[in-house]
């Protein structure tokens, strides 16, 4: 992890640097991250937190190789807040994407972005992330990815919209009937344990399932308890519970908390579910259909596609109450990117991809046979060989995981071409199965 520090003409400092404890007192964080973090509380509506709950996110911080990055203005007026905290913050780190391709995707992941009110019209969001982008692709990184709070912001950076989520609601009063007959069996978690299987349970998850992406380390300490939704303070409600084969493979868990017995009706709140295969996703939820005393079960990262209503004996028990988009995606190498995926269909097709920020813009020949692609430039003024389709590169971000169709972009207005080349798009992007991706960072 380096460190960097330059100053703008503005007298700002942007200052980057991994999370680091106190020389003096290993148990609490140092200085600067405490800061960090109190910038970052502000920004989201969050209350302060104490030294020892920061202390064990730098650890956290740390085993996800974060890079935070503090913008600080030293001409703070008197009476103002310490100059030491930041202005604005943003945070990055490495994980892969399951793109449907031969190995998984390295993504450059945005996090933690914040601008303080009063220092807003000065450029700062376009600083910092113009310049994160082009040292991105410095490294090499096709894309980035971020899971936006506002969805107006990122557009104009070349990010699209490319997965979403269900919040879904069931009725198990009486418990819940599921067709299919049982297999394998269901644990209840020793939570110690289940932070320690958790991360592998996921990986088996992320290498199967198509628009998946990898977890930082508060996933498995929430997972268990060990810290609540929010807060690095155990949750002591929480349950789980772990599926095991036939064979006695774990392959699947699910973590949950009733919601109290003032709530009515009674209900199951499943605050994580990951199935490493088909059989575990319908004997977890067979589970918590079945528990006592509960009329109703909320999950809030159900995959958008999804079969569980289709294994009920009632399948109007169960409700979509929202929809709403996880991962937004810019493409920055577009021929890396394009590469990297897996394919539903082959195909030929010109791709002339619009790109403001210029990172991955050109004109590009994309080839698909048996589920690979080859892309090469075509130079400009080149008499085009093949359908062609001229696509924002926000619009590309939207494509690439076959969320939305190019037909539907196309009457959005971010895709232009013709009815082959936007049938061949889709019969390359959008005919495999749907994403899901449930990590929020």
């Amino acid at each position: 992890m380096t460190e960097s520090d330059s100053r703008s003409a503005d007298g700002l400092r942007f200052v980057s640097f991994p999370a680091g404890y106190d020389a003096a007192n290993p148990e609490s964080a140092d200085t600067r991250t405490l800061n960090w973090v109190d910038a970052v509380n502000l920004g989201f509506h969050e209350e302060r937190q104490t030294p020892s709950d920061v202390a064990a996110m730098v650890d956290a911080y740390q085993r996800d190789r974060r890079i935070l990055t503090g913008v600080y203005d030293d001409a703070a007026p008197e009476y103002a807040w310490d100059p030491a905290v930041p202005v604005a913050t943003y945070a990055t780190m490495v994980n892969r994407l399951n793109v449907g391709g031969a190995d998984l995707l390295a993504a450059h992941l945005i996090t933690m972005v914040t601008v303080r009110p009063t220092h807003r019209r000065r450029g700062i969001l376009r600083r910092l992330i113009t310049g994160d982008l082009a040292r991105a692709k410095e490294s090499s990184l096709a894309l980035a990815a971020l899971t936006a709070s506002e969805a107006t912001i990122y557009g104009r950076f070349g990010f699209g919209a490319a997965s979403s989520t269900a919040t879904v609601q069931l009725d198990t009063r009486g418990g819940l009937e599921v067709s299919a007959p049982p297999e394998g069996s269901i644990a209840v978690a020793d939570g110690g344990k289940l932070q320690a299987l958790a991360p592998e349970i996921f990986r088996a998850h992320l290498e199967r399932t198509f628009g998946a992406l990898g977890r930082q380390h508060s996933y498995a300490l929430r997972a268990s308890g060990a810290w609540s939704d929010g807060t690095t303070q155990p949750d002591k409600a929480l349950r789980g519970v772990i599926r095991y084969t036939a064979d006695g493979v774990p392959d699947g868990y699910a973590a949950f908390k009733s919601l109290g017995w003032r709530n009515e009706p009674h209900t199951m709140k499943v605050t994580d579910l990951v199935a490493a295969s088909d059989e575990a996703y319908r004997e977890l939820w067979r589970y918590l259909g079945s528990i006592d005393l509960v009329d109703r079960l909320t999950f809030g990262a159900a995959p958008v596609a999804d079969p569980l209503p289709w294994m009920l004996a009632d399948r109007r028990r169960y409700k979509v109450t929202e929809v709403e988009d996880v991962l937004w995606l810019r493409i920055l190498d577009t021929r890396a990117a394009l590469e990297a995926r897996g394919y539903f269909g082959d195909g030929t097709v010109s791709l002339d991809v619009s790109d403001p920020l210029g990172f991955a813009a050109g004109t590009w020949l994309l080839e698909v046979r048996g589920g690979a692609g080859t892309v090469r430039a075509i130079a400009p003024g080149t008499a085009a060989q093949a359908p062609q389709a001229t696509v924002d590169i926000s619009a590309l971000g939207s494509l690439y995981l076959g969320d939305v169709t190019a037909r539907t972009l196309a009457a959005a207005g971010g895709v232009r071409g013709t009815p082959e080349a936007l049938a061949v798009l889709d019969g390359m992007f959008s005919a495999g199965p749907a994403p899901y991706c449930s990590t929020h960072f």
